[in-house]
């Protein structure tokens, strides 16, 4: 088992793609994040485009994270 600590999903809003199925999301009004979309996401062929507001888990150094849900 994992010994990280679960942080809950911060919202965020999808501002670009990126390459290799990669998305700037804004999560605030000064922080941005690198984030993927889960695998559940990925096998389910959830479409995630700018301007969509995502639920994101984040990594322990907040720069990167993951898409878990689309809102």
């Amino acid at each position: 088992m994992s010994n990280k600590k679960k942080e809950k999903p911060v919202e965020g809003i999808v501002i670009e793609a990126l390459p290799s199925v990669t998305f700037r999301v804004k999560i605030s009004d000064t922080e941005e994040v690198l984030a993927h979309p889960s695998g559940k996401m990925r096998l389910n062929f959830i479409k995630i485009l700018p301007g969509d507001r995502v639920l994101v888990e984040l990594s322990e150094d907040r720069k990167r994270g993951r898409i878990v849900r689309r809102l």
